[in-house]
């Protein structure tokens, strides 16, 4: 028996600057912004039949902490997206001064983050 689950719907990310994320999200990875519905602050974004959430903590809300920058980033908490051609997508990254950090295994892939630490993969497939 299992809980039945068959489709994936969203990841939900904490942000604190939403204009930063939005620019980022939309500008930077050009992901399509969808209407929300709800009260606290946030923006979603459409991508085939999953979501992206990003939301904004109420001021009480502990704020996890920002990764070491010497880490392999791949090993931490990440959200990945396919990409057609990652030749492109590091040179759009580079354009808007985001940092970036291949991948450790060799396949075609490469780590960034977004302005508040979170951090994305990009995988050519």
């Amino acid at each position: 028996m299992s809980v039945g689950i068959d489709q994936y719907l969203h990841a939900a990310i904490v942000v604190r600057d939403l204009d930063a994320a939005i620019y980022f999200y939309g500008t930077v990875l050009g992901l399509e912004r969808v209407d929300r519905a709800l009260r606290f602050p946030g923006a979603w974004y459409q991508l085939g039949e999953t979501q992206i959430h990003l939301i904004v903590p109420d001021s009480n809300t502990a704020y996890p902490a920002l990764l070491d920058p010497s880490q392999k980033w791949g090993r931490n908490p990440h959200l990945a997206f396919r990409v057609a051609n990652l030749d492109k997508a590091k040179e759009q990254l580079l354009k808007h001064n985001c940092p970036i950090q291949p991948s450790a295994s060799g396949r075609p892939a490469l780590f960034t983050q977004d302005p508040d630490g979170n951090v994305i993969e990009l995988s050519q497939g």
